[in-house]
């Protein structure tokens, strides 16, 4: 038999079972750069890495786990997630995007408790003054395959593998290496970026696709200087190579076509 539908007189909260806390965790990637070591020129080394923390209190004391935290009731998630941001670790003023709930019976030792994450891409200077505070005992950037080795607390293991695909998957399908990259870039530099977040990938076409194919032409452009002649680097070659920038064409691909 039905229960009757509440109205306004009837309603009351404790009939429902509420979650016994709503936190947000935050996957922040970064692509570090580092110079090689060589006699000749050569472009730097680039890595994917994670922004973690460790866990001061319980649960999972001593442990690695994604920067987060309750939310308060009195502000969005989305605000609570760069509020925790924020005070665990000193980072502010990153976009972040929604990536999914999670809600496995069981994730977390202290309750019912139901977690929205959030993932971000961001340039290694905004995490240049990254400190540990409040729940945090340390914090520090992992090379992204070092951290999905490590036992990270509550289900941060998942989060991290999914926030990983969503990147990867927008690396392939936007224009975000740009994020990564200075205003005019060789070839070579846009591919390395490419590489450090998705390893597997390997174009050996590339230019010709990047710049000639029809789906894709358009999404940058090769410089000229004030004569209108070729700009060319040899900031990371013996030979000048050609310096390139990203327009605002975004193209619309179609998986037809």
């Amino acid at each position: 038999m039905n229960e009757p539908l509440d109205d306004a007189a009837t309603y009351s909260p404790r009939k429902y079972r509420t979650p016994d806390g709503a936190p947000a965790d935050i996957v922040i990637f970064t692509i570090t750069s580092q110079a090689r070591n060589t006699v000749k020129k050569s472009l730097p080394t680039r890595q994917l890495e994670v922004l973690l923390i460790e866990r001061k209190g319980w649960p999972f004391a001593g442990q690695w786990a994604l920067p987060g935290g309750f939310s308060k009731d009195t502000e969005t998630i989305i605000e609570s997630a760069k509020r925790e941001l924020q005070e665990e670790t000193g980072v502010e003023d990153v976009h972040i995007e929604y990536l999914n709930v999670y809600s496995e019976p069981g994730r977390d030792p202290r309750g019912w408790i139901i977690s929205h994450a959030f993932v971000a891409l961001v340039h290694e200077n905004y995490l240049a003054g990254r400190r540990a505070a409040d729940d945090a005992a340390d914090v520090r950037l992992f090379p992204v395959e070092e951290a999905l080795a490590m036992n990270l607390a509550f289900d941060h293991n998942l989060i991290l593998q999914d926030a990983l695909n969503r990147i990867r998957h927008q690396m392939l399908t936007t224009t975000i290496a740009r994020e990564f990259l200075p205003e005019e870039f060789t070839i070579g530099e846009l591919y390395q970026v490419i590489e450090a977040v998705v390893p597997e990938f390997v174009e050996r076409n590339f230019i010709r696709k990047i710049t000639s194919t029809q789906s894709r032409k358009g999404i940058i452009e090769e410089v000229r200087d004030s004569r209108g002649e070729l700009k060319m680097s040899n900031r990371y070659s013996q030979r000048a190579a050609q310096l390139y920038r990203f327009t605002d064409f975004l193209p619309q691909l179609s998986i037809y076509s």
